[in-house]
């Protein structure tokens, strides 16, 4: 990607994401760099993925404080056309409270391939680590955990790849997940970090 394509591309977010959460949305500078790295894992920039150690065959874990823009930013990555790009954010905390209410079926649905196109249907889990465990019928469950398990395996044996935003870092991940869940998310996604100094975009 040239310096000219890549402030088109900012360009380009900054207005939809100005369409998407209003008028005051902007592109900070400090997160350029990881603006940089999303643009070239989404547009499938093959040379400067692997000059970035980013691997295009694997999924997206952004990771930040809460505030960042983790949400918004992986929101952003599907206005851009192609079908790497189409997929489906779902919140952690609600994928809980529907096992909560249908139960076990709910680990099958998410780790399911497409019904329209028999291909691994592509997810971005938002908030990883913000839902707690639920109970149905008096059984609990580590639902996002057994997801991320069931959907490893389809990602070994059929590409299928897994996004997801966490406030947490990779030990607190393990804490709220276990030693398995984060062995197979490390490999299963590329890791991304927003910098430490980066603002709360919220206030």
């Amino acid at each position: 990607m040239t310096p000219s394509d890549f402030e088109w591309c900012l360009s380009f977010l900054a207005k939809h994401g100005k369409k998407q959460f209003g008028p005051d949305f902007q592109i900070y500078d400090i997160d350029r760099p990881l603006i940089y790295k999303l643009l070239i894992y989404f547009l499938r920039d093959e040379q400067e993925a692997a000059r970035l150690d980013i691997d295009l065959n694997k999924g997206i874990l952004l990771s930040g404080p809460v505030g960042c823009g983790k949400t918004s930013l992986m929101t952003l990555m599907t206005s851009i056309p192609g079908p790497e790009r189409n997929f489906v954010l779902r919140s952690s905390r609600s994928v809980s409270f529907e096992f909560m209410e249908e139960g076990y079926a709910i680990i099958q649905r998410y780790s399911n391939l497409s019904y329209h196109s028999n291909k691994p249907k592509i997810y971005c889990f938002d908030d990883l680590g913000s839902e707690r465990n639920l109970k149905y019928f008096g059984n609990e469950c580590n639902v996002m955990g057994e997801i991320i398990l069931s959907r490893y395996d389809l990602f070994i044996n059929q590409g299928m790849l897994t996004h997801m935003t966490s406030n947490l870092g990779p030990d607190e991940l393990e804490e709220c997940y276990g030693d398995r869940v984060r062995s197979r998310l490390r490999r299963q996604v590329n890791k991304l970090t927003f910098s430490p100094e980066t603002v709360d975009k919220r206030r």
